[in-house]
């Protein structure tokens, strides 16, 4: 028999997420829903599985390396301890391998992991289950990802989710969830072997980038385009948020990157509500207005250089 590198066709330098990818490849291609009645297929598969089940754990995969396990994952005797009885136990151990199978019925996900049985057998002892020989608990967690809008991520709803097994769940949106945040779905990832519980779906949220909108910590934020006309004369104004439209008003004299604070309505949080912050941005006009630039000039040409004084620049 090949060592498990070779199984796999990495070499023994390949890193763990290339072991990955070499028995996903092999049982995307060896898996027996695709090579039905094919009992050589079948058992080459459980070879790649059993060993992904030792080279894909970090762990094991170093006691592995240092000769210490076997490509059963059986302890090594000493050398020239037990030679005799080595000889004699490997042989058992052989039986019991080839007596073993993997329930395919079970794996609904060609992703899902297979475990070998330890082999270990005795008057007293049991034979373990694959998943309780490996120390694993469960199936795998498959992870999902969905985009969402950025009015959705503040005020919360609800998405539907096709599953890889072709099953669609409802998933419940919490308000004030942010990018990158992951929702568990218990139960709802790949199935477990002989008897592990499912794993379970991890749904990524991503929210998608808004026009206008800006978010910081539990703050929103918007820059709001004004007139120069409400600049000056000030007034009261519409102005969106993620929740509907809200008036704000405008004071007189407002320059432009005067902030404005709407309190407490940011994103709401279980203790605390943050707030929508507004940056007033003057807007002069396109077009040359001979009325405009006459009242400017009769108002004072020297303003401009008398701020900058203020200001210390002059």
């Amino acid at each position: 028999m090949n060592d498990l590198y070779t199984r796999l066709g990495i070499s023994k330098s390949a890193t763990q997420d290339e072991v990955k990818k070499a028995y996903r490849e092999l049982a995307k291609k060896l898996h027996p829903d695709r090579n039905k009645d094919d009992q050589k297929i079948a058992d080459k598969f459980k070879d790649v599985s059993a060993a992904y089940a030792i080279l894909g754990d970090a762990k094991q995969r170093a006691m592995y390396d240092r000769g210490e396990i076997d490509d059963n994952g059986n302890q090594r005797a000493p050398s020239g301890f037990g030679a005799g009885f080595g000889g004699f136990r490997n042989a058992q151990n052989q039986n019991a391998r080839s007596s073993s199978t993997f329930d395919f019925n079970e794996a609904e996900d060609i992703f899902s992991e297979f475990f070998r049985f330890n082999g270990k057998r005795g008057p007293n002892t049991q034979r373990q289950s694959p998943y309780e020989a490996s120390g694993r608990t469960k199936g795998l967690d498959i992870n999902y990802q969905i985009t969402i809008g950025f009015e959705e991520s503040i005020t919360g709803g609800t998405r539907r989710l096709r599953l890889n097994d072709g099953r669609n769940v409802d998933i419940k949106i919490p308000a004030g969830i942010q990018d990158g945040q992951v929702i568990r779905l218990a139960k709802q990832g790949g199935p477990g072997i002989s008897g592990a519980p499912k794993g379970d779906a991890l749904v990524e949220i991503q929210v998608a980038k808004h026009p206008y909108y800006k978010r910081s910590g539990n703050d929103i934020l918007l820059n709001l385009p004004i007139s120069l006309s409400e600049a000056v004369l000030g007034g009261d104004i519409q102005v969106p948020t993620p929740t509907g439209k809200l008036t704000i008003r405008i004071p007189r004299n407002s320059s432009s990157g005067k902030r404005l604070r709407l309190k407490d309505k940011g994103v709401k949080n279980k203790d605390t509500s943050g707030h929508m912050y507004v940056t007033l941005i003057v807007n002069m006009p396109t077009d040359r207005d001979l009325e405009l630039e006459k009242l400017v000039k009769e108002w004072g040409q020297n303003n401009g250089e008398a701020l900058r004084k203020k200001a210390g620049l002059n």
